[in-house]
């Protein structure tokens, strides 16, 4: 009996949070899979992806929390590194006005071999979706500018291409 009770609050519970989240002026976003470029960013002849994680709430003020990743290694070899990833804390967020969310915050950009950058910031800009319809656009600030897949050279930031998801989900709300 007491393991049905413990199962229905965590039912009831999993069925409020978004209202209660909704209520307190929180926005959730969260998600999980891979994702393509739909192009080849480095010129070795292979579409480039990633793999991405996230788990964010964003406050009405502004304020955020969470954390974000996004891993290309093995299969996804990007720049000619069988590992890059960018992996950090949420601080900050907004829910645009198209649907989308936007989050930042600061972590550390992994290049292999040992080579770990620490105290990099980094912007993410996400619509919702699955396969073919979520998206994801990673900048990492105030570092890499101009190397290859950078789409706005000369402003000190790496600006990846927008990513659409392959498989798995973003949800925002």
């Amino acid at each position: 009996m007491k393991r049905l009770l413990v199962v229905l609050a965590a039912v009831i519970m999993t069925c409020l949070l978004p209202a209660l989240a909704s209520a307190a002026g929180m926005t959730m976003v969260r998600g999980g899979g891979t994702g393509s470029f739909g192009a080849d960013l480095d010129g070795d002849g292979q579409i480039d992806g990633s793999q991405f994680g996230m788990s964010v709430a964003i406050l009405g003020d502004g304020s955020a929390g969470g954390s974000f990743l996004c891993l290309m290694a093995g299969r996804s070899k990007i720049l000619g590194l069988h590992l890059m990833s960018v992996q950090g804390q949420v601080t900050d967020g907004v829910l645009n006005a198209d649907g989308s969310a936007t989050f930042s915050g600061t972590g550390s950009v992994n290049l292999g071999g040992g080579t770990i950058v620490p105290g990099i910031g980094f912007r993410v800009t996400t619509p919702p979706g699955g396969p073919g319809v979520g998206q994801m656009q990673l900048t990492v600030v105030g570092a890499f500018d101009g190397v290859p897949g950078d789409t706005t050279t000369g402003n000190g930031n790496y600006d990846l291409p927008w990513e659409t998801v392959r498989s798995g989900q973003i949800v925002v709300g």
